[in-house]
């Protein structure tokens, strides 16, 4: 790969090559770094997403990534793969953080037929954007081998012989003067399909992006098949002419890789808004959807989960509601909720127990979580904060209580990426609401380690 791996808020500087130093400075070519600048600008302006932010270090300008990972893709076919920040623990390495990511993207709605062996085999040896298409080109290699759909399609045409059904009107007017010409409409056997055209377009599409030489000979080898089908130029009125007929279950992955590469929002499209990259997902989205996925599975009868409930405001004013409090997750069982549940893509440290540190805590989270449990939990029960577990977080802090509350109680508890289990200790009154759910166990066991706990 031209180009460099990163992890969350390392720091982009002009160098011709490589890691400057060990305190997270990475060197960049000075004509990517300019690049950069100047995407990070356009955002201000803007006013988008900040996937980056400018900054300084020892005296000259310096550009920060911030919680958004992926694949940025700079002029000239340079790429900077930003992995998720907890690969940098002990023991781990690039690949476990790219195996790891794609294991948790697996929870977003749009990326569930990734297929994790082929993914992990994959990413062992190629970047992040790679991996994505050699995901999608996989998939459309499956539909090769069972063969392209072709159906019959009734297409019309001022042919010299009379075939199909002969258009009246149609013929009289292109052919009043030409006795040899007959303006009919007939069915014709084609693999040209919908289906068919959006594959080949999006083949297309990564023949450009991908820079592996084992990706670019597949895509060559799989635009050739579909060489007879043209690439759609409507992506939207094709993808709602898609039929799933019998037989067509080989499509369904293809067709999901195909929409992700050739819409607008695309992250495999390469370039977004201002030109900008957009295989980038921020990681507070991706945690949330990690979680939720897996303590749904956990829930025990009739409890239900709920994502981003929105039913109170924080205020009325003028007989309006004005700001939604949106919990990321409600444990509820019927009209009741059980328990409020926020996710923190934050690394905490259990050793910063001082006043001052506070772990590393944010005292905006308790507040916003104050009001959750005013308004959801009437002021008495349990608030959770999730966390990634690590090396520097593995056990449940100490409970939280609210001196003007007293009914109201707030745990801070370690979600392990690898095993996918919530660390809940024993006496929290909602530990049964899990059925197999990850009672605490003292441990300092770190993030790629085996299960500390149940489940």
């Amino acid at each position: 790969m031209n180009g460099v791996t990163v992890y969350e808020f390392d720091v982009l500087v002009p160098a011709e090559s490589g890691a400057l130093d060990s305190a997270g400075l990475v060197g960049v070519p000075p004509g990517v770094f300019d690049w950069l600048d100047m995407q990070c600008l356009r955002a201000s302006e803007a006013g988008g997403a900040t996937w980056l932010q400018r900054t300084q270090r020892r005296g000259r300008p310096a550009i920060q990534v911030t919680s958004y990972v992926g694949v940025i893709r700079a002029p000239d076919d340079y790429q900077i793969e930003v992995l998720p920040k907890v690969g940098r623990v002990a023991g781990s390495t690039a690949e476990d953080a790219r195996k790891l990511l794609i294991d948790m993207l697996r929870c977003l709605p749009g990326f569930r037929h990734i297929q994790t062996l082929n993914a992990h085999l994959a990413a062992a040896r190629m970047p992040l954007l790679e991996v994505f298409v050699r995901e999608f080109l996989l998939a459309v290699e499956r539909v090769v081998k069972r063969g392209l759909r072709s159906d019959y399609t009734a297409q019309q045409d001022n042919v010299t012989a009379l075939r199909g059904k002969l258009l009246f009107a149609e013929n009289l007017r292109q052919n009043l003067c030409r006795a040899d010409r007959f303006f009919t409409e007939h069915d014709t056997f084609s693999s040209n399909r919908p289906e068919n055209r959006l594959l080949h377009a999006a083949l297309r599409r990564v023949l450009v992006l991908c820079t592996s030489q084992p990706n670019q000979q597949l895509a060559r080898e799989l635009c050739n098949v579909f060489a007879d089908v043209p690439a759609t130029t409507r992506v939207a009125q094709d993808f709602q002419q898609v039929r799933m007929d019998r037989g067509m279950g080989s499509y369904a992955d293809a067709l999901a890789w195909a929409r992700i590469v050739l819409e607008n929002e695309s992250p495999l499209t390469g370039m977004g808004a201002y030109r900008a990259p957009s295989l980038l997902f921020p990681m507070e989205a991706v945690f949330e959807a990690f979680v939720a996925r897996h303590l749904g599975r956990k829930l025990r009868p009739p409890l239900v989960l709920q994502s981003q409930a929105c039913g109170h405001h924080l205020v009325n004013h003028r007989s309006q509601n004005w700001f939604w409090l949106k919990p990321d997750l409600l444990v509820r069982e019927g009209s009741k909720t059980r328990v409020v549940l926020d996710t923190k893509w934050k690394l905490l440290d259990h050793s910063s127990a001082s006043g001052t540190d506070k772990y590393g805590l944010s005292q905006a989270d308790f507040y916003q979580l104050y009001a959750y449990g005013q308004t959801y939990l009437d002021g008495t029960g349990d608030l959770v904060l999730v966390y990634p577990r690590t090396e520097r977080f593995t056990d449940p802090l100490p409970v939280f209580e609210f001196p003007k509350a007293q009914g109201l109680r707030l745990w801070v508890l370690p979600f392990c990426l690898r095993t996918r289990v919530l660390h809940i200790p024993q006496e929290a009154p909602f530990a049964d609401c899990f059925d197999g759910a990850g009672l605490f166990q003292k441990s300092s066991t770190g993030l790629f380690s085996s299960p500390l706990a149940v489940g």
